[in-house]
């Protein structure tokens, strides 16, 4: 165990997520790595098995030094008008703090849609971890199925598009208004369809 009850796992990972925040995996080689954060490839591999599984665990470790995109589902929470719950949770994801690990994410995303086989695990959580969120959201809300998974889909949809756009135009204003729009129709087809609960 290092400082504070850190375990050298732990430590690698910290150090391996910096990296690739800061130098992302284009061209990363475990070699390359190893020297770069005072280490050797074969560390690397016996605590974390593969390449493929320190890059998932690094982006994961990764998005902890980001709290607000860490924090950004919690806009969904509570009683107010959707539209404005979800712009909550897109000002939590388009934060500009958070843009590193946003650039992170879609290098990994782009790497794991060309290469099948290299980060399925991250591929399946992606598919479906904020999708299911949002739509469990909206079935306590009232929606029904199919029509909660097909909109939460929509919903998280439109949140990737934007974070892209995002990236690439850096029209943060813009961004947020074609966000609010898309918001605000979403929100009413949901509305259309709930069912009184409770």
């Amino acid at each position: 165990m290092g400082a504070g009850g850190e375990s050298e796992r732990e430590r690698l990972l910290g150090l391996v997520a910096g990296y690739v925040l800061e130098h992302g995996i284009a061209d990363l080689t475990l070699r390359k790595l190893g020297a770069a954060i005072g280490t050797n490839n074969r560390m690397l591999l016996y605590y974390f098995s593969s390449k493929e599984q320190l890059i998932e665990q690094a982006l994961m470790a990764a998005s902890t030094r980001f709290p607000v995109f860490a924090a950004a589902m919690t806009g969904l929470d509570g009683t107010g008008p959707l539209a404005e719950r979800l712009d909550r949770c897109w000002a939590g994801i388009a934060a500009a703090e958070n843009h590193p690990f946003h650039r992170l994410f879609f290098e990994v995303y782009g790497v794991a849609l060309h290469q099948p086989g290299r980060f399925d695990g991250f591929l399946s959580r992606v598919g479906h971890d904020w999708t299911n969120l949002v739509a469990g959201q909206l079935r306590r809300e009232g929606v029904p199925d199919p029509e909660a998974a097909r909109l939460g889909r929509e919903i998280v949809a439109l949140w990737r598009g934007l974070q892209f756009d995002l990236l690439s135009t850096g029209d943060a204003a813009e961004v947020a208004a074609a966000h609010a729009a898309a918001a605000a129709a979403l929100a009413d087809r949901c509305a259309r369809v709930a069912q009184p609960t409770g």
